[in-house]
């Protein structure tokens, strides 16, 4: 991955690499979400449910209708989002604005942490529901049990991209907007060309003290990490509240 930009990202106006663009590993995980996403919905989709004798609709996982709406609905949900953050990443190069980058990965940060969260919830609620099923009908056991096991991968998948983000974040601007107070190649600088003999220097070279510009580094990054603890934190406290008061669970 090309960390010569802003938040880890390339140099904005860079020419595009498609091989590089499909091997790097943000692009790889977004693509596991949205193949998880098309399972889930599938399994759920042609085989979650069942016609009684009346001609009404019922959920496999225990006739609870909820069970199924909601694994659907964050499956299509994580699909468009997946689709979504795929094209951020080939537009995320061309962003010249450090502002636009950072707001880009926050959403980034704060959505996939929210979707691992929610598909935690949707692997124990299909569970508990699928244990509480007594008679499934015949062949629908495979994809029950496959949506299941797939809303567990989509868990690992999620809170991998939301630690690719945090990655990001931390990388902040540093790197390609450090502020240069010398010049390479200008009199009286490191490296400069050298005057004729005997000249005064026109310009004295100034040397730092040691440890004030790391010293300051590691406060930025300590202080950036503080920040983001606490935004992360703020995200998953606010989605337990909306979890406890959802209308889904009755």
């Amino acid at each position: 991955m090309d960390t010569s930009g802003a938040y880890g990202g390339g140099k904005a106006g860079g020419a595009f690499d498609p091989q590089a663009f499909i091997q790097r590993p943000h692009v790889i995980v977004r693509a596991v979400c949205w193949l998880f996403s098309v399972i889930v919905m599938g399994c759920i989709s042609s085989k979650g449910w069942r016609t009684d004798s009346d001609g009404k609709d019922h959920c496999v996982y225990n006739d609870d209708t909820n069970a199924c709406n909601y694994g659907v609905g964050i499956s299509v949900i994580a699909f468009i989002a997946s689709v979504a953050f795929i094209v951020g990443e080939y537009l995320f190069e061309q962003m010249s604005s450090v502002k636009t980058r950072k707001h880009y990965v926050l959403a980034d940060l704060g959505f996939s942490a929210f979707w691992a969260f929610l598909y935690f919830v949707g692997f124990c609620y299909l569970s508990n529901a699928w244990g509480k099923t007594e008679k499934p009908p015949i062949g629908t056991a495979n994809n029950m049990q496959g949506a299941i096991a797939f809303c567990f991968f989509s868990i690992f998948a999620w809170v991998a991209c939301a630690f690719f983000a945090f990655q990001r974040f931390r990388m902040g601007a540093d790197a390609a907007f450090a502020p240069a107070y010398e010049v390479e190649g200008a009199i009286g600088s490191p490296g400069g060309f050298p005057t004729y003999p005997g000249a005064p220097d026109p310009q004295p070279t100034y040397t730092e003290p040691p440890f004030s510009q790391t010293a300051g580094n590691t406060g930025n990054k300590d202080y950036n990490m503080r920040q983001t603890l606490i935004l992360f934190f703020e995200v998953v406290a606010t989605v337990v509240d909306s979890a406890k008061h959802c209308s889904c669970w009755g």
